[in-house]
């Protein structure tokens, strides 16, 4: 017998690509799955302005010594920074520090915001919310609009 209540319940995630488009992202936290951390490694004044709800600031320049200690190295990280070429160094810093599923979220937080991504910070705050924050049914349909889009 086994102690895994949720095995054959919750299949296993495939693992994740090197480079992540910020649907795959979205679609993982609207569906609650466990077990992923999300990085912005912009500088803090940056991040504090705005980023990605739910990501954890490191910023580039102490990413390796803030990491190592406080994240799993199996963990599922999706990183982020100022433009495609810093996600990318990013995660090349993470995945030679040993961290073993690291992906690039393409695009970053304006990927991330074209498709209507959560956000939180000090600008953020100051955007009215949209009509789908609170309706159910108004978010399945904004979902379905932004699955269409190109990023």
């Amino acid at each position: 017998m086994t102690n895994n209540i949720v095995g054959g319940v919750i299949p296993p995630q495939p693992p994740i690509e090197p480079q992540s488009d910020v649907h795959v992202l979205k679609s993982r936290l609207e569906w609650g799955e466990p077990a992923f951390t999300i990085l912005d490694v912009r500088d803090r004044h940056t991040y504090n302005e705005g980023h990605i709800m739910g990501s954890m600031p490191m910023p580039i320049d102490e990413l390796a010594e803030r990491a190592v200690p406080s994240i799993a190295k199996s963990r599922d990280i999706y990183v982020y920074g100022s433009n495609d070429e810093e996600s990318a160094q990013a995660a090349q810093v993470l995945r030679s520090a040993g961290f073993e599923h690291v992906s690039q979220l393409k695009g970053g937080l304006a990927a991330w915001k074209a498709i209507g991504g959560p956000t939180e910070g000090i600008v953020e705050s100051r955007t009215p919310a949209g009509k789908d924050e609170y309706n159910v049914v108004e978010r399945v349909k904004s979902h379905v609009e932004t699955q269409k889009k190109e990023v």
